[in-house]
């Protein structure tokens, strides 16, 4: 049986969950000045590589939960690769104004937040984005191709399709700022995961199962009320759910970053944005045959970094390598 909320928060393993990696830069950025700005973009960047590594989370995620490939990238190639994390407007230690968000604004402050850092030029950034993160890349290499080395879009979508549904689905999401049972909210947020992986033992340390861990990170953000509020979280969820890329704007997106550049990866057992989304991903932006990269994971839910860690390691470094040769 999975632990109960009280059982994670007196386990041994609660306080390291959130593992202390040493950035070897962090600070906080002011973007959007002519865009109802000033906000404060928080970042960290691990590495000292020549290889920049842009990762962009997803909805109510802080840049924290990409902490596996941090340390992947980040610190095990230190020499090789600068990955940059950051908390996307509305979240964490990012400010959370009350305003119209989109993803194509979210993606201005990414640009914004890279020309700061002097991560500037030409095939300059390669840039991975999981679910409303994914939607931000797309957003970017729309906007500007030519800066983008690699695109890799994770458990994403151009649109969702059944808005209806989602908006259903968002209504849930936000009974968690309800009081009542932290336990069925924590059981709610699990069911985004792939069950198998949920039941093996914990990968990453001391916690029985991957989802005792998993329930312990979620937990931690919640104890964060300053970071993740209800506010910040609506105004992402507005922007994941009104995303819009047309069939023309993924041709112009394939055309200018280049095909061969271009990753799409998804789960099978993703129902929050369902495996048919990257099929129309992989067909509008020119297809497996003309050089778009995809992997699908049978049985697999929305986080894959998290349940394939190691797959999804060989497949950044595999579209990164290939962007890298040709320049």
């Amino acid at each position: 049986m999975p632990l109960t909320v009280a059982e994670i928060v007196e386990h041994p393993a609660f306080n390291s969950v959130i593992w202390d990696l040493k950035p070897t830069t962090k600070g906080k950025c002011a973007v959007a000045h002519t865009r109802g700005g000033p906000i404060d973009i928080a970042y960290e960047i691990h590495g000292t590589g020549p290889i920049k590594l842009v990762w962009i989370m997803g909805l109510g995620a802080f840049k924290w939960y990409w902490q596996r490939q941090t340390i992947d990238f980040g610190h095990q190639q230190a020499s090789k690769y600068s990955c940059l994390i950051f908390d996307n407007r509305g979240m964490a230690e990012s400010d959370k104004p009350v305003m119209r968000y989109s993803t194509s604004e979210m993606a201005k402050d990414t640009f914004e937040l890279l020309d700061q850092l002097g991560w500037i030029g030409e095939k300059s950034v390669h840039v991975i984005g999981i679910s409303m993160g994914g939607m931000i890349a797309q957003e970017m290499a729309y906007r500007e191709p030519e800066r983008i080395a690699s695109l890799s879009l994770v458990s994403t979508a151009a649109q969702l399709k059944n808005t209806t549904g989602y908006f259903e689905n968002l209504r849930s999401r936000i009974n968690i700022f309800i009081p009542k049972s932290i336990d069925k909210q924590i059981a709610q947020v699990k069911t985004h995961v792939s069950a198998s992986w949920l039941s093996q033992p914990d990968q990453d340390g001391r916690f029985p199962t991957n989802g005792d861990r998993f329930a312990a990170q979620e937990l931690t953000k919640r104890q964060d009320i300053d970071g993740f509020t209800r506010k910040g979280f609506i105004c992402q969820a507005l922007a994941a759910g009104y995303h819009k890329k047309s069939p023309n704007q993924l041709k112009q997106i394939a055309d200018k970053v280049g095909r061969e550049r271009i990753l799409v990866i998804h789960g099978t057992a993703d129902n929050l944005i369902t495996v048919p989304h990257a099929e129309v991903l992989v067909r509008e932006l020119g297809g497996e045959e003309r050089g778009v990269e995809k992997r699908i994971f049978d049985g697999r839910g929305h986080y894959i970094p998290i349940e394939e860690r190691e797959a999804f390691r060989g497949l950044i470094e595999g579209i990164v390598g290939k962007a890298e040769g040709i320049r």
